[in-house]
């Protein structure tokens, strides 16, 4: 039998049958039946995917696609006779796999840390007495107690209530309690069914006993987590890029190595075997070593400053998915909105009263015709007031600055108000004490209570659902008069409360009459008490927006995101915010549950091209929303706090959990954990994604120019048949590649966002990091600049010695200070380059030269490492290397002036055509 048909046995049976099916009764169990159950069923908790262990996280770390490349390298190297530069291969290797391992593993302990969470309790009935019980040792046919506050444990039928309200937001979105009873009703949406409890849900008001039918993963809770738990894991866009890359490069690598190999055979008539070793030093060459280092240095700190912004990255490459994210799906409750329900206004027939002050504060006001007000300056709105707060069981504490709420939000919300017109609450309920209650329940939709407001008189205090309230009204109360509820008073009414909903504000009604404060208080009944009701006015709410919320959504747009709402909550409530805080306009379509069902996929494709909100969606639903935008091709991060968002933060390309008030659940499925639930911050994470995606490009362009003044005089030297001789050895192209290049390249990595990174629209996903742009600018601008400036400084050494084509030096001192010239050439253009790389359009003095340091310690670098190798005696030997005289060092500093200014030129020629 499926879940949903177990639920609607246990639903719409009589609880006698439950008890029968159980094989329980109202005092539960005995500790032995406990035990026996607890050993056939299992534990009451969530089984969580296992994880892999250190061992495997580790290696994984060292057999992606680049690192097996790198690792071929290093051995191509010492084959070659270069010992020393295969180990430095492979010791860049093994630092940034330790590193990643570590930054992993960094991530994992802080995501432990915040789902821990202390054990939880419940009051059972075992042996026929009540005792308290670690939740996770609850069993099917267990029969336990709710309170305000209390957290349900399992799934399970009710068996008694009074005025219970349970908060299942974490289920079904809804910001709004459900209330509960005993008897059976359907109600709206998928776990509404009024005599039933569902674990992961919390009582906010009321009491409750309950029996437990299922438990763990049978729970709704664990079917959502395991339908989490199928998904297969998503790469991310960057590793399926970086694994494009890695074969590109090598294929570019060994088709040059061929290259070389047949022209030092035919050109130069090498032997097979030097021929076969100067090919093999070309690969080497156009492998960039430092590209893992690079990318996972670049992750980490854009891991590291989300972490100063209350992002917890829990991989890597989850920061470089935002960069290319299109589609925001975000829930409603508690991500878009505070999920704390706020007075907006306060109505009576012919006055409107504003309270202002967001959330959950009291020092705002309420206000008449822009007047400050207090409650006992206008009539209406001191009873208004005083039925807010004496028709109420819940209070707020603060502690720490922090407001808690024991009861609902909605009674919560009238507490604030109530603050907010400078209201007493505790010194009035001691002065009007409360004589008898009628608690709230779903069928009459109000709660009432009877107080004493003097010695020979009492009040029924009536709070709820307009419609239902005025039905019981034949009295209006108008600037403290009381006069006959006329047709038209009604129809005004009527008209003012549809204008609220159409606002997305939910009204409630408040009421009160005046008796006699005798002995007939202790017979009256809900009939007798709400009837003949004065109608004192609405109170207006709903649960706002984050004050934050607007600006994130604004810079969403800029940066060419959609964001599309899905949530639980209904229809008119999900327009109303979604047009509100500018994700959507009015002309968006809104699907809810039933209609998506009953759509094809070819009808969604089509429904997610234009504007679109989601309302009374289902988690199975969520997820394939999420998997229908993927489908259209779009990069999709997913937003929730929920047990019902865990599946589609698991199936998105970045799954985005709330960490103060997500479940454990929704934080496992995803990639990133917002630490302080501000949906801001995901605006921040994708601005460090563009970022690093962008910093990658940079790095690719800087290292690949190298490659056209290193390839360039390997050519000339096999073009001329040996005529020209090497003007650069392959010991010094890879003490380029390896040496100098490998500290700026890095500095790239730490570059900051550059100025329009966020008015750029997403990376496309079939748009790739080694594009034809990156090699045109890499390759025919920076290489071959960098080409013509090296080249001209080995035939500048040779002029100088009164040598010419034909003529050139091959070996002595002449030769050395040639190919010196040529390196230094190459260093000092790879300056100028990585200032060059830094900007792709903007003026690199407006960036701001300075605001990189790492860039100048890469450049420092760099020349104190071109100094070292050509003054230190046993150094010089190796890479053929010597002395260079104070004009060729003059010449050399000048170098990267021109090539700045050049490049300076092309972007403002660029800036100008655009």
């Amino acid at each position: 039998m499926d879940e949903k048909k177990i639920r609607e046995l246990y639903a719409q049976s009589e609880i006698d049958s439950v008890y029968q099916t159980l094989n329980s009764s109202s005092k539960g169990l005995s500790s032995e039946e406990a035990e026996k159950r607890l050993e056939k069923y299992g534990l009451n908790e969530i089984k969580r995917p296992p994880k892999q262990s250190q061992w495997q996280t580790f290696i994984k770390n060292f057999t992606t696609l680049m690192a097996i490349l790198l690792w071929i390298s290093g051995f191509i190297a010492i084959v070659s006779g270069t010992m020393e530069l295969g180990i430095a291969i492979w010791l860049v290797n093994i630092i940034n796999g330790t590193f990643s391992f570590w930054q992993e593993r960094q991530a994992q302990k802080a995501t432990d840390a915040l789902n821990k969470m202390l054990e939880s309790y419940v009051q059972v009935y075992r042996d026929g007495k009540k005792k308290q019980v670690e939740a996770k040792h609850i069993v099917p046919g267990d029969v336990f107690a709710l309170q305000a506050g209390s957290k349900v444990p399992a799934d399970a039928r009710i068996i008694s209530a009074t005025s219970l309200q349970v908060d299942q937001s974490a289920l079904n979105g809804e910001s709004v309690p459900e209330s509960k009873r005993t008897s059976f009703d359907p109600g709206e949406g998928k776990y509404a069914e009024s005599n039933m409890v569902y674990s992961g849900t919390t009582a906010v008001s009321g009491t409750a006993t309950a029996i437990c039918f299922s438990t763990g993963m049978d729970t709704e809770l664990g079917q959502i987590a395991h339908l989490t738990q199928e998904q297969e894991k998503v790469d991310s866009p960057l590793t399926r890029e970086l694994n494009r890359l890695t074969k590109q490069i090598s294929i570019i690598a060994f088709t040059i190595g061929l290259f070389f190999f047949i022209a030092s055979i035919f050109f130069v008539k090498q032997p097979f075997g030097a021929a076969f070793i100067f090919s093999l030093g070309m690969i080497v060459a156009f492998i960039p070593e430092g590209l893992l280092p690079t990318v996972t240095l670049s992750l980490a700190q854009g891991v590291k400053r989300m972490a100063k912004k209350h992002a917890l990255v829990k991989e890597l490459n989850s920061v470089e998915t935002l960069g290319e994210t299109t589609v925001i799906c975000s829930d409603k409750t508690g991500t878009l909105t505070q999920n704390q329900m706020t007075i907006h206004y306060i109505r009576t027939l012919n006055d409107e009263f504003e309270v202002t002050g967001d959330g959950y504060v009291n020092n705002g006001q309420v206000e008449l015709n822009g007047k400050q007000l207090w409650y006992d300056e206008h009539p209406d709105l001191k009873v208004i007031t005083e039925i807010a707060s004496l028709d109420n069981d819940t209070s707020i504490e603060n502690k720490d600055g922090q407001n808690k709420i024991l009861g609902t939000p909605t009674e919560a919300s009238l507490v604030i108000m109530a603050q907010k017109a400078g209201y007493d609450i505790h010194k009035q309920m001691v002065k009007k004490p409360r004589l008898r209650e009628f608690p709230f329940d779903s069928e009459r939709k109000k709660m009432s209570t009877v107080n004493q407001i003097s010695d020979s008189e009492a009040a029924v205090l009536v709070k709820g659902s307009y419609s239902d309230l005025i039905k019981d009204c034949n009295f209006v109360q108008v600037n403290g008069e009381v006069k006959p509820l006329t047709a038209e008073d009604k129809q005004k009414l009527d008209r003012l409360n549809a204008d609220y909903a159409r606002q997305g504000l939910r009204s409630m009604g408040l009421a009160y009459k005046k008796i006699k404060n005798d002995d007939a208080i202790s017979n009256l009944t809900i009939e007798t008490a709400e009837s003949q009701l004065v109608f004192a006015g609405l109170v207006t709410m709903s649960d706002p927006p984050r004050p934050e919320i607007y600006d994130a959504i604004k810079h969403c747009h800029d940066a060419k995101i959609r964001v599309v709402m899905v949530t639980g909550d209904s229809k008119l409530t999900a327009k109303t915010v979604a047009v509100k805080i500018g994700i959507t306009s009015e002309k968006a379509r809104v699907i809810d549950g039933r209609e998506l069902d009953e759509m094809s996929d070819s009808e969604l494709r089509e429904a997610l091209k234009d504007e679109v909100i989601f309302a009374r969606v289902a988690p199975e639903q969520k997820y394939k929303i999420v998997k229908t935008f993927q489908e259209n091709g779009e990069v999709v991060a997913a937003t929730g706090d929920g047990v019902n968002d865990a599946p589609a933060l698991k199936r998105a390309d970045i799954g985005i959990a709330m960490g103060l008030s997500g479940t454990d659940v929704a934080k496992d499925a995803a990639n990133m954990i917002l630490t302080d639930d501000n949906f801001a911050s995901i605006v921040a994470a994708i601005e460090e994604g563009r970022t690093v995606y962008s910093n990658i490009r940079k790095f690719l362009t800087y290292i690949l120019s190298s490659n056209v003044p290193e390839a360039i005089p390997s050519v000339l030297y096999l073009l001329s048949g040996g005529l020209i001789p090497l003007p650069l050895t392959v010991m010094q192209i890879l003490t380029i590649d390896l040496g100098t290049d490998m500290l700026p390249a890095l500095a790239l990595g730490a570059e900051p966002s550059d100025p329009d990174v966020m008015k750029r629209a997403p990376i496309s996903r079939d748009e790739h990091l080694l594009n034809k742009r990156v090699l045109v600018k890499a390759f025919l601008w920076y290489g071959l600049l960098e080409a013509l400036v090296s080249i001209a400084a080995y035939f500048f050494v040779n002029k100088q010695a009164g040598l010419v084509f034909g003529h050139l030096a091959a070996s002595g001192d002449i030769y050395i200070k040639a190919t010196t010239m040529t390196l230094g050439a190459i260093v000092f253009s790879q300056i100028a380059n990585v200032i060059n790389c830094r900007t792709e359009k903007v003026s690199v003095f407006k960036k701001g030269l300075f605001i990189n340091p790492h860039i100048w310690t890469g450049i420092l670098f760099e020349i104190i490492l071109f100094i070292i190798l050509t003054v230190t005696p046993g150094v010089q030997g190796i890479f053929n290397t010597g002395v260079l005289g104070i004009s060729d060092w003059i010449m050399l500093c000048l170098i990267p002036i021109p090539l700045i200014l050049i490049e300076e030129a092309r972007k403002k020629l660029f800036r100008i055509n655009k």
